[in-house]
C-alpha cells in the first residue's frame, strides 16, 4: 500500500514538473550573426578575452553576439563604425589608461550619429560635471549600455533603472511613490519616468528656481491630458486651478526672473512631493489635510490645521464643491453684464432724450 502511495506520489510530481515545463516560455532562437560583424565576434564572444590597461586594471573585452544583434544597432551598424581606429591595428592595453577613460572618449564616438543629442547633452548638469573634473558623471555608454542598446521608449523602466545606478536613493522613493509603483509593479506605460520629468539628455539642476517654477508646466503635460486623466478618473483641471488661484498666479509672473528659490510660493512639489508622490486617495481626508496644512505653516505662521479649509484645493466651484462661491460666481456672471447693459442703455436714452430737446 505504501509503495503504490510513494508510486502516485513520484507521477503527480512528474505531472505538475511537465505541466510546468510546457507553460515556460522557450527560449528565444539565436540570431543570426551578420557577416559584418562575424570576424570580429569569432573572437570578441570569447568570454576569457580581455586586455590589461595602463592603470593596471584588467577590462573584458568579450561581446555577447546575441545582444548585439537583437540590440537597435544590430542591424544598422559594424564594429568599426564606432571602433573605427582599431580597423587596422588593435590597440595595446598600456595605452588605455583606464576602463573610465575609455568610456569617456568613446562618448565623442556617438555624436556621429547623434549630433543633435549630443550637443543638447553639452548643456546638461552630467556634462558641467564631467568637464569639472568629475569622471563618475554619466556619459552616452552609462545609460545606454554600449553593445546591447534598446529602444527606450519601448522600456521606460529600463530609464528609471539607469537612473539608479547613480541616484540609487531617489530611485527608490519613486519606486515607493504612485507612479514608480504603477511602472515598476503594473507596467503601466502612462506614468511618469524620470526623463519624462527631468528630460533625457539636456537634464538642468532641479534645485533651481526656474526649474520650481516650470514643475506645473512638467505636472500638467500629464495631469492636463483630459483623455488620459479620465482614464484613470482624475480630475484634469488640476494645472488650470492651480495657475488660476495666488499661488499659480504669483508662479507665473515669477518664472523669468531671477528670484531666490526661497522666495517663490508654492508649486506642485512643495505640497504633492517630487520622488515620493502618493495618492491623495490612499493617504486619506485627514492625513493629507494635515500634510497640506504644514506645507502652508511654512509661510503662513500660526496657521492652523483647518487653514486649508479656505483654499478650494483644485476643485471647481460648483454645487457640491464650494457652492456658495458657486453660486457667488454665477451671481456675478448675471449681474455684472445687466448692470453694464443698463448702464449703455441709459446713455443712449439720454442721449436720445437730449437729442429730442433740441
Amino acid at each position: 500500500m505504501n509503495g503504490r502511495y510513494a508510486l502516485a506520489q513520484v507521477l503527480f510530481i512528474g505531472l505538475l514538473a511537465s505541466v510546468a515545463l510546457a507553460q515556460k516560455p522557450p527560449d528565444k532562437a539565436p540570431e543570426k550573426v551578420p557577416e559584418s560583424v562575424a570576424a570580429c565576434l569569432a573572437c570578441h564572444d570569447d568570454k576569457q578575452l580581455s586586455m590589461k590597461l595602463k592603470d593596471g586594471s584588467t577590462m573584458s573585452l568579450y561581446v555577447d553576439s546575441q545582444d548585439f544583434v537583437r540590440s537597435v544597432h544590430g542591424s544598422q551598424l559594424v564594429c568599426t563604425d564606432c571602433h573605427a581606429r582599431y580597423e587596422q591595428n588593435h590597440p595595446s592595453g598600456a595605452t588605455l589608461p583606464s576602463r573610465r577613460a575609455y568610456a569617456i572618449a568613446s562618448y565623442e564616438t556617438c555624436k556621429k550619429c547623434h549630433f543633435d543629442t549630443y550637443t543638447r547633452t553639452l548643456e546638461s548638469v552630467h556634462y558641467e560635471l564631467l568637464k569639472s573634473g568629475l569622471d563618475a558623471a554619466p556619459v552616452c555608454t552609462d545609460c545606454h549600455g554600449a553593445h546591447n542598446i534598446q529602444n527606450p521608449h519601448e522600456k521606460r523602466a529600463m530609464v528609471s533603472r539607469s537612473c539608479a545606478t547613480c541616484h540609487d536613493d531617489v530611485y527608490r522613493r519613486y519606486a515607493r511613490s504612485v507612479h514608480g509603483k504603477a511602472l515598476a509593479e503594473g507596467g503601466n506605460q502612462d506614468v511618469p519616468a524620470c526623463a519624462n520629468c527631468h528630460t533625457h539628455h539636456q537634464i538642468q539642476p532641479p534645485g533651481t528656481t526656474q526649474f520650481r517654477l516650470g514643475s506645473p508646466e512638467i505636472c500638467a503635460r500629464c495631469h492636463g491630458d483630459r483623455a488620459l486623466m479620465a482614464k484613470y478618473g482624475i480630475s484634469a483641471t488640476v494645472a488650470q486651478t492651480y495657475l488660476a488661484d495666488f499661488h499659480g498666479v504669483t508662479a507665473s509672473l515669477a518664472r523669468g526672473a531671477s528670484a531666490p528659490a526661497q522666495q517663490v510660493v508654492v508649486t506642485c512639489i512643495d505640497c504633492h512631493g517630487v520622488h515620493d508622490i502618493t495618492s491623495p486617495r490612499l493617504r486619506g481626508a485627514e492625513a493629507m489635510k494635515a500634510s497640506v496644512a504644514a506645507v502652508c505653516a511654512k509661510c503662513h505662521a500660526g496657521a492652523s490645521p483647518d487653514f486649508p479649509a479656505a483654499w478650494l484645493s483644485h476643485w471647481e466651484p460648483s454645487l457640491r464643491h464650494a457652492p456658495l462661491v458657486y453660486l457667488v460666481q454665477v451671481f456675478y456672471k448675471i449681474f455684472i453684464p445687466f448692470i453694464v447693459i443698463g448702464l449703455v442703455l441709459q446713455v443712449l436714452l439720454h442721449l436720445y432724450r437730449v437729442s429730442l430737446g433740441r
